[in-house]
């Protein structure tokens, strides 16, 4: 037997009013996945996310979320998931712990303080968590937001245009929280609208476009549907992100060392 899909779209359909924002869209996430729904603005990404949270109802078309039902059996959707929006949630004036505890307290979670603590761990955020969230940067902001998300262990997480405002170094931040996520077992759905965030992160990719899906597969099977150019000569330039990580220093790196490249004129780079 195979093991049901975290979340199955069949035929999902939504109008308001004369606007047909979902046209009968269809895809499967396996568990323990990275899930991927590329799509331009107004592709319809934020109306399929809500409609698999329960928060709004498909005109047609069914949908499944840890194999209950969203229209039939919402509570026992929403006690499976975990839903972070395109901006961060917390309380700016709450410190992070103090943000972390609160979630926790909320939803009747034992241990409050001792969760705090295991998720600031986990985030890398345990230096900072004594401070206002009001001082904390976005990318950081948007690690503790997923981090009160993942609060009470649900299987599966909706984020939805996870690194929207983000600066370059954030940005990468949150990749990494997000692989982190994947590799212990947490099936991830998410949306975007930049598609290398899409090819860095996700399993599998489906490309929405105009209320439909047009094409689903891995990064691999994407690319195989094009023919492979014939390319001479190639000369590789660095690209924005390497530059702006060179020139700012790449906060990834747990050392001091002093960056140092050559610039195109000739003239060092410090």
């Amino acid at each position: 037997m195979t093991e049901e899909p975290a979340i199955r779209v069949q035929g999902l359909k939504k109008s308001f009013k004369k606007l047909h924002v979902l046209r009968g869209v269809d895809f499967e996430v396996e568990r323990g996945s990275v899930f991927a729904l590329l799509g331009s603005n107004g592709a319809g990404k934020t109306t399929v996310v809500k409609i698999l949270a329960t928060l709004l109802k498909s005109d047609a078309g069914t949908a499944t979320v840890h194999g209950f039902d969203v229209a039939t059996r919402a509570g026992e959707v929403r006690e499976s998931i975990s839903l972070t929006g395109q901006f961060a949630a917390v309380d700016e004036i709450l410190t992070g712990r103090e943000n972390l505890i609160l979630v926790a307290k909320l939803r009747h979670m034992k241990a409050p303080g001792a969760i705090a603590d295991e998720l600031l761990v986990r985030f890398s955020l345990t230096e900072a968590g004594n401070r206002k969230a009001a001082t904390y940067s976005g990318g950081m902001r948007r690690r503790l937001d997923i981090a009160m998300s993942l609060i009470g262990k649900p299987p599966i997480i909706f984020l939805d245009e996870p690194t929207t405002g983000l600066d370059p170094e954030g940005r990468i931040e949150v990749w990494e929280t997000v692989k982190q996520l994947a590799a212990q077992g947490t099936t991830v759905l998410l949306t975007t609208q930049y598609l290398d965030e899409a090819e860095q992160l996700a399993d599998r990719i489906a490309i929405l476009h105009k209320g439909t899906i047009i094409q689903t597969g891995t990064l691999a099977y994407l690319k195989q549907l094009l023919p492979v150019a014939t390319v001479e000569y190639v000369e590789k330039q660095p690209s924005l992100e390497d530059v702006f990580l060179a020139l700012v220093g790449d906060t990834r790196a747990t050392g001091s060392e002093e960056v140092s490249d050559t610039a195109s004129d000739g003239r060092a780079v410090r």
